[in-house]
């Protein structure tokens, strides 16, 4: 318990530490509020008008679209494992495809499929699986090589080494990769409903930012910040009991 607080102190209290001087210098300045309003009437907005559909529209929108990007890249890092002709051709594409904002790609998306649910699930998709792949390539390319050649003095096949050997190895680089993602999957979500949908957080912000209701805007930010929290701590669960089972 108090390893844990010892880890969870810091960052809290840095966090405090820049709400406390945004609310100062947004006083001490007189700053106007339609320009940048003080942490207390941000969560004073929150609390009047909290845009609970919005919220959970970007928040349904993610449990789809994450747990998806989150599987084609485990299945994109066997894929590139088991078959290594397909990791010297494809590879570089992975990479190129990260190289193309998400800005320029979404409205291409649009055009494409139309304004349903189908390219937000690809945009969030595309956003997530390049850190899942790339992680879990380097966690099965790095498992112990001396167990690996006495796996295959003692007539071990390629799936057998794969399944007890290179998979568990990569578990712990793979949750790296899938925290990554989580940081980004409600980011992509948000930028998904921005460009084209009725309702979610990128929705909101839209009509928010075209009011002027610069409050609204940072009640959205921290909303998106706190999803991405929750989806982090979720998977840092997951792989806590993952290893367990697996120890066990």
């Amino acid at each position: 318990m108090k390893s844990r607080w010892s880890r969870l102190w810091p960052p809290a209290a840095a966090v405090l530490l820049l709400l406390l001087l945004w609310q100062a210098a947004v006083v001490l300045l007189d700053i106007e509020r339609w320009m940048l309003p003080s942490p207390l009437d941000v969560l004073r907005e929150l609390a009047a008008n909290p845009p609970v559909e919005h919220t959970l529209a970007t928040a349904r929108l993610t449990a789809i679209g994450f747990p998806i990007g989150t599987l084609v890249g485990i299945g994109t890092a066997v894929l590139l494992h088991l078959l290594p002709w397909t990791r010297r051709a494809f590879y570089p594409l992975l990479v190129l495809s990260q190289n193309i904002p998400t800005i320029a790609l979404a409205p291409l998306l649009v055009i494409w499929f139309g304004f349903g649910l189908l390219p937000k699930i690809i945009l969030i998709t595309l956003v997530c699986f390049f850190p899942v792949a790339v992680a879990m390539m380097g966690g099965l390319g790095g498992s112990d090589r001396a167990m690996r050649n006495y796996m295959q003095m003692a007539g071990a096949g390629r799936w057998t080494i794969f399944r007890k050997l290179e998979l568990p190895s990569s578990l712990p680089p793979l949750f790296s990769g899938i925290r990554i993602s989580a940081a980004y999957a409600v980011t992509g979500a948000v930028v998904a409903e921005w460009l084209g949908s009725d309702r979610g957080l990128g929705n909101y912000m839209q009509l928010q930012k075209a009011a002027y209701r610069t409050d609204r805007m940072f009640v959205a930010i921290f909303i998106i910040v706190a999803l991405s929290l929750l989806l982090f701590a979720l998977v840092a669960l997951l792989e806590r009991w993952l290893v367990r089972w697996k120890r066990n």
